[in-house]
């Protein structure tokens, strides 16, 4: 897809004004690029944006060609950001290093055991997912520290020289180390970590308290694997983009995007590359919580569908949920494997445009999780598929215009796509119309549910919050998808082919710091849990200092993880950086409140503190919009034509054409209307209207709902 080049008012802010800032998103498909420089003629910002397909295994090639194809010069860039699938991808397709596993003696089937959480629980043939680290791979060692934190059983090094041995005969290339209470103490893992590496330069270590400070042995150990897992592809992975782009004169500081929608330097992710796994969907939906703030829209259902899968996540009163409670291939089916790393909260599900219709046994028609990728891709690609996806789908509807296909680099082969939706059609005894349109109600109707589960699901109602869709295929799909919730208005961001990456560049450096600490939550105690939040802030601050950030730069916020006493399920509520007599009340009515929300009812129970959560963020500069100049163009000289388009269950309309790259703030007009942009296509519904605000963002406004009634 060829690049678009635009000059907005844009301005920066923070360390990085009057700098050239990239950021870039390796996706399932696509990997997108963002630049933002001044124009040295004009003085105002240019933003160029480009889209290239990601090349797997060698994932860092895609970001040097979405560069060249974007004519990006690497030496001009400062700062660049840099979101990738690396992780996901390695632990998924089970593509990382042969990793061992050291543990406290007695604690070496961890792993095995698990949680008895099945998710289905009435299957009595039910299988565990296989652990990542198989037996013969786990290997256990004398010492004991107490829930205290005390050591009650010195560590015994003697058997290391042994174990060693044996890893490196077996061909191990990671080790994790988790020992029992080490988040409360960490002494004993940092003495076996250090006598491994006297041993041996062979092995990447990694120990648990490194990665989390919170409780739990069987999901702090999986976390650990998995970390360990992915660490010498990720590490290998981030070296080889930096030797490239150092290739190309690139002098600037690079920054990963982290899962807690903050980014992080390059020696930071190296170490604890799990903190990466969900590093493009969470810039994505950072990215709408900052629009939200710019167009005062602070209740948000931000939705990114882009060629693999679809995410989406809610955002309350501006604030995106980080949550520690996160899993890998967690289904119906599989109880998956958890990792207990700050990642935004969301859903994720297997649909997306290059997602493949398939036929079961009964006739029945599915959409995803398989997906066609980039390569072969689409039907319409003319790469070799053959199975019908989202998009060509999409294109046999009149959606997508078959000569502005991939904004217009590729004419899609339109007689592969009615060939391989006749294959589908045939057994069903339909027509391949009725496929296509069945394929997109399937693919909204998934997209349906995991929208229920971030609203409806968690105590919020869909109709109260604004969509905000983007990626690829998010505003294709979103104006059925709203009106199917009743949401009453859409927004499609003006960078929305490339909004995750575009996310970046409104992102600070952000570490989360998450300790278990139990303690009655009462004014005798407080003078404790002030000190365990000193300590915790004094070791971030001193982080931070370390690595030349000045206090004006940083900021900090504190949260407690309360439950009713003797409970399980706990509840984050904020907290200010020192407690007073006055936060027992004001934390105790929060609390009520959140719960309520979250589980509908109320206790009578004392509550108490299960764990503290300290954020930092060190600004690295962001970019602050300003509303765009009007040329004076009509409305009219934007329409490119009319088409006969397919809105499945809206029937068939003929629509006017507009040239997204044409329109202008304050334009507006109604649907049946098809919107196309060189890196996505807008469709608009009957009975729904379209302005542009004064950043270019595409509001839509839907009159009705799936029901007919008015919103």
């Amino acid at each position: 897809m060829k690049a678009v080049i635009k000059e907005e008012n844009i301005m920066k802010e923070g360390r990085v004004k009057d700098k050239v800032f990239v950021t870039t998103d390796v996706g399932g498909t696509f990997t997108d690029l963002v630049y933002l420089s001044e124009d040295p003629k004009t003085g105002r910002q240019q933003l160029k944006t480009a889209k290239s397909d990601t090349t797997p295994p060698n994932f860092e090639q895609g970001v040097l060609n979405v560069m060249d194809k974007a004519q990006v010069d690497a030496k001009q860039i400062d700062v660049m950001a840099h979101g990738t699938t690396v992780v996901i991808n390695a632990l998924t397709e089970r593509k990382g290093a042969k990793t061992a596993l050291i543990t406290t003696q007695g604690f070496r089937d961890v792993l095995e055991i698990g949680r008895g959480n099945r998710p289905d629980f009435f299957n009595l043939n039910y299988q565990k997912p296989p652990a990542y680290v198989p037996r013969h791979l786990r290997f256990e060692i004398n010492e004991r520290v107490n829930y205290h934190g005390e050591v009650t059983q010195a560590l015994e090094l003697l058997p290391l020289a042994n174990i060693i041995r044996e890893l490196e005969d077996k061909g191990v290339e990671a080790v994790a180390i988790c020992l029992l209470n080490a988040y409360k103490n960490p002494q004993h893992e940092t003495l076996l970590s250090n006598a491994i590496n006297a041993l041996t330069d062979k092995l990447e270590v990694i120990c648990s308290h490194q990665i989390s400070r919170e409780w739990r042995e069987y999901e702090r150990t999986s976390t650990t694997v998995l970390s360990a897992y992915v660490q010498p592809i990720a590490s290998r992975y981030l070296s080889r983009l930096h030797h490239g782009l150092q290739e190309k004169d690139f002098s600037g500081q690079l920054y990963v995007m982290q899962s807690n929608c903050g980014v992080d330097t390059l020696k930071s992710a190296k170490q604890v590359p799990i903190t990466m796994v969900e590093s493009g969907p969470a810039s994505g939906i950072w990215g709408a919580a900052e629009l939200g703030k710019i167009i005062n829209e602070p209740n948000i259902i931000a939705l990114d569908i882009g060629g693999t899968t679809a995410k989406c996540a809610l955002i309350s009163d501006g604030e995106v949920k980080i949550t520690s409670d996160y899993y890998i291939e967690k289904s119906h089916l599989s109880a998956g494997y958890p990792i207990m790393v700050p990642v935004v909260d969301l859903v994720e599900i297997g649909n997306g445009g290059g997602s493949i219709a398939w036929v079961d046994d009964f006739n029945k028609l599915h959409v995803g999780p398989q997906s066609a990728g980039a390569y072969p891709g689409p039907v319409a690609y003319g790469k070799g598929g053959t199975a019908p996806t989202t998009t060509d789908a999409n294109l046999a509807l009149g959606r997508i215009n078959p000569e502005f296909f991939c904004g217009g680099e590729l004419k899609a082969d339109m007689a592969s796509v009615q060939t391989s939706l006749e294959k589908i059609a045939a057994p069903m005894g339909i027509s391949t119309q009725d496929v296509a349109r069945g394929i997109v109600r399937i693919a909204n109707n998934n997209m349906v549910n995991a929208l229920k589960l971030v609203s409806v699901n968690r105590g919020h109602d869909p109709r109260d919050f604004t969509m905000v869709a983007f990626g690829g295929g998010g505003a294709m799909h979103a104006a059925a998808l709203a009106a199917e919730l009743g949401i009453k208005r859409l927004i499609i961001p003006a960078t929305a082919a490339v909004f995750s990456a575009w996310g970046m560049m409104m992102s600070d450096i952000r570490r989360d710091r998450l300790l278990t600490y139990l303690s009655p939550w009462e004014h005798q105690t407080l003078v404790f849990i002030n000190e365990q939040m000193a300590q915790l802030y004094q070791e971030l601050s001193d982080e931070f200092i370390s690595e030349n950030f000045t206090s004006k730069d940083t900021r900090f916020q504190f949260f407690g993880r309360f439950r009713y006493e003797n409970q399980e399920h706990s509840i984050e509520v904020p907290l200010p950086l020192i407690l007073n007599e006055s936060s027992i009340d004001q934390v105790r009515e929060s609390f009520q409140q959140l719960y309520k929300q979250e589980y509908t009812y109320n206790l009578d129970n004392e509550i108490e503190l299960v764990g503290l959560h300290l954020v930092g963020k060190a600004d690295v500069g962001k970019v602050k919009l300003a509303k765009q100049q009007q040329s004076g163009r009509l409305i009219a000289e934007t329409i490119k034509g009319e088409r006969e388009v397919d809105f499945a269950e809206d029937g068939v309309h003929t629509s006017v054409i507009y040239d997204g790259d044409l329109l202008e703030p304050m334009m507006a007009f109604s649907g049946p209307a098809i919107i196309e942009q060189t890196g996505t296509t807008i469709v608009i519904h009957p009975d729904q209207t379209v302005f542009l605000d004064e950043y270019s963002n595409v509001i839509v406004e839907l009159l009705k709902n799936k029901g007919g009634e008015h919103v």
